[in-house]
């Protein structure tokens, strides 16, 4: 039985009483309600947005969704909640301005708007609370010799890497620098162990079972060192969740991206899939995912998957991350980005 928790201190007593009504969906759903929040899988966390209070999980696998509210709807929405969620270290930020509204707001997908009904929020909250993610890695010190320096797969990604910042494909979904104050992105780039505001991710087949990709973290125009900056998988855990990694001896690895599920089980459903790239950019008239997966998790690689299931040729596929981003799949990733070159738009819509 997956467990929710109700932390912080709420700001009006029908603040209060409305969060509770959330976590009442929730337990009508079958979690249960506990009163220590280490034992908890999911955390509702009540903050003052004059003095956002951050709930710092003891579990990489806890979520977290911090609510508060206003008596009017801010003039920007997203400038006013994004630097909510990353003080409040929160997976998603709700703000609920009553008779109004509630806008969600994620560090992936900006801020999108639904009704304040305390059903409505458990609906988008669910997919979340429900997730596996995938983000552990198991590295293994076996990388073959002659791969140590890479190979000419990983010479392509970086230079793939190089051309996605020529072609101004490495954005955030919306402009970050000017939504969080020099502190507050400082710590994004600590918290999330950023080494350059480059995002996205890439990756190449390298044979039957397994393919490079991009590290987490790491500006993608400045991949350069195999088993440090482009890492070789090797398998997916599922017992555990964890990414299978083979790197060698004598290196520190960063994590792999969080997206390596999701192209892992593209690879494994489709052979003639070569490459794959991931941008946070847009394509117009494309089938799109519309639920409120995090990245990294199970449940977002098998939607995508599955509506690149759906596509007429899976291996020159293009499908989107609504409010997000779009997932490419080719031959090359220089075949893919000569395709959507004509077509891309740098500005990923919000709806």
């Amino acid at each position: 039985m997956r467990r929710y928790a109700i932390w912080g201190f709420a700001t009006s007593p029908e603040h209060e009483a409305w969060v509770e009504a959330v976590g009442g969906a929730f337990e009508a759903d079958g979690f249960a309600r506990v009163a220590d929040v280490a034992d908890a899988d999911f955390v509702l966390n009540m903050f003052d947005p004059e003095q956002p209070k951050a709930f710092r999980r003891q579990a990489r696998g806890t979520y977290s969704a911090s609510f508060y509210e206003l008596d009017a709807e801010p003039e920007d929405v997203l400038k006013t909640s994004y630097p909510m969620l990353v003080r409040t270290l929160a997976n998603v930020v709700v703000l609920r301005v009553p008779g109004v509204g509630v806008w969600f707001t994620t560090m992936e997908r900006g801020t999108y708007r639904i009704t304040d009904e305390p059903a409505d929020v458990f609906e988008r909250l669910a997919p979340l609370a429900k997730s596996k993610l995938v983000i552990d890695n198991e590295f293994t010190p076996d990388l073959e010799p002659e791969l140590w320096d890479g190979d000419e797969i990983t010479a392509d990604i970086g230079a793939a890497g190089k051309r996605m910042q020529e072609l101004d494909l490495l954005p955030a979904p919306f402009p970050v620098h000017e939504y969080l104050n020099e502190r507050d992105l400082r710590h994004v780039m600590r918290l999330y162990q950023v080494g350059g505001l480059s995002y996205g991710n890439l990756s190449a087949r390298k044979d039957e079972t397994r393919f490079w990709m991009s590290a987490s973290g790491v500006d993608k125009s400045q991949l350069e060192v195999a088993g440090r900056d482009i890492l070789l998988v090797t398998g997916y855990d599922e017992p555990n969740a964890k990414m299978l990694i083979s790197v060698p001896p004598g290196i520190e690895p960063r994590r792999v991206s969080v997206d390596a599920i999701e192209h892992w089980m593209i690879y494994q459903a489709h052979p003639d899939v070569g490459a794959i790239l991931h941008v946070h950019a847009w394509i117009e008239g494309i089938a799109a995912t519309d639920i409120n997966y995090p990245c990294g998790t199970q449940e977002l690689a098998e939607s995508v998957a599955e509506l690149i299931d759906r596509e007429p040729d899976a291996s020159r596929a293009v499908i989107g991350l609504r409010n997000h981003g779009i997932t490419a799949t080719g031959e090359t990733l220089t075949e893919i980005l000569d395709r959507i070159e004509s077509s891309i738009l740098r500005q990923v819509p919000m709806t």
